[in-house]
């Protein structure tokens, strides 16, 4: 069975590439460019793991993580934050104080997205 990926990045051309990156290992990728439906898609798509933006307009990815973190229906979905934010304060502060469980700073390469994303799926106990 495939496993899922969600995807929930503004940027349709970033959220374009990584679903292609992620469909040539056989994942079964889905992207939301909309923050705000996160929640809902989560509950749909039942993802093995979560690629997760932080700098979105309206609702950012902070917001969206504390929110996946605080519902008991997700436990156990690994996150990688995905973002142009890329001073070693803000990678201490998503994966130490946030507890992401990996940081993936824009741009990336093909490669670098692979193995974070196995990394994810070795955490949730999926790979």
């Amino acid at each position: 069975m495939k496993k899922r990926i969600l995807v929930v990045e503004d940027e349709k051309d970033i959220a374009d590439l990584v679903k292609l990156v992620l469909e040539t290992q056989d994942y079964e990728v889905k992207t939301i460019l909309d923050p705000e439906s996160a929640v809902k898609t989560i509950r749909e798509f039942n993802p093995d793991a979560i690629l997760l933006d932080l700098l979105m307009p309206k609702l950012d990815g902070w917001e969206v993580f504390k929110i996946i973190r605080e519902d008991e229906q997700f436990a156990g979905i690994p996150i990688a934050i995905l973002t142009a934010k890329s001073a070693g304060f803000d990678e201490m502060v998503g994966l130490h104080v946030m507890k992401a469980d990996a940081y993936i700073t824009k741009p990336f390469g093909k490669q670098e997205l692979l193995d974070k994303t196995d990394e994810l799926l070795k955490k949730s106990g999926k790979q």
